[in-house]
């Protein structure tokens, strides 16, 4: 099959290309750097021909509320219309656990705008809800800084690896679409502070988490069971002591 994996040169992306080719699909990366600009359309005709799959792995380059939501609206728009032009079988998307329960975050009205896109468009569609990966352990400790403390909620969080989500990803792509949502996520739960604090401590980073059920995740706040999977999940096989060991 010829496999399209928009975002194809970021961290999910690339990892999920090199499985594909290992079993012999034509899986190419599409991205600013290839040519390909799904927010203004730029190359995507090209690209697209003759694609039997498209992998939407993109990310906006801005964290910004307006910036998000302006381009997960243009650029699902624009993806899904040249989709549709080309004859596209099936549409596989990654986005969030949780992605509907946080509203109050900027970064997640974007993404339920995206999904909103996906359900209305023609294409067959697969929408893979991963949770949070290791590789962003470090980034959500950024965003609770305050000083020499991290202010994180305590609720449940089950962290994959990003090796597991691009073989999920693989496998989803090569499969039937199923015209909804799965949620795949890693074997182990845990309070999201706490997990934060043990990689900081692995790391050798001073900073002291402290749990508050009042603080914010990217501007949303949090219920125990936000950030784990509602149902039954595919379960990744990496555990945070294994990935850590391997850092």
């Amino acid at each position: 099959m010829k496999i399209v994996v928009i975002g194809g040169t970021g961290l999910i992306g690339s990892k999920t290309i090199k499985i594909l080719q290992q079993r012999g699909h034509e899986a190419i990366a599409a991205s600013p750097n290839s040519g390909v600009n799904t927010v203004t359309g730029e190359g995507l005709a090209a690209a697209l021909a003759g694609a039997d799959v498209v992998i939407d792995v993109a990310n906006s380059p801005s964290f910004a509320d307006d910036d998000v939501l302006a381009f997960f609206t243009a650029s699902g728009r624009n993806l899904l219309k040249a989709e549709t032009e080309a004859g596209v079988k099936h549409h596989i998307a990654l986005s969030v656990v949780g992605t509907d329960l946080l509203a109050e975050s900027g970064y997640f009205r974007g993404k339920i705008a995206q999904e909103k896109l996906i359900k209305e468009a023609k294409v067959p569609y697969t929408i893979v809800h991963s949770t949070q990966f290791f590789e962003f352990l470090g980034g959500i400790a950024q965003s609770g800084a305050d000083g020499n403390t991290v202010r994180l909620s305590p609720a449940l969080v089950q962290p994959i690896s990003s090796d597991d989500v691009a073989l999920a990803m693989a496998d989803y792509a090569t499969a039937a679409p199923l015209n909804g949502t799965v949620e795949i996520a890693g074997p182990e739960a845990f309070p999201l502070s706490g997990l934060v604090q043990q990689y900081l401590q692995s790391i050798g980073d001073p900073h002291k988490v402290e749990a508050d059920a009042g603080a914010r995740y990217f501007g949303a706040l949090l219920n125990e069971r936000t950030l784990v999977p509602a149902g039954k999940a595919r379960l990744g096989t990496a555990t945070i002591q294994s990935w850590l060991q391997k850092k």
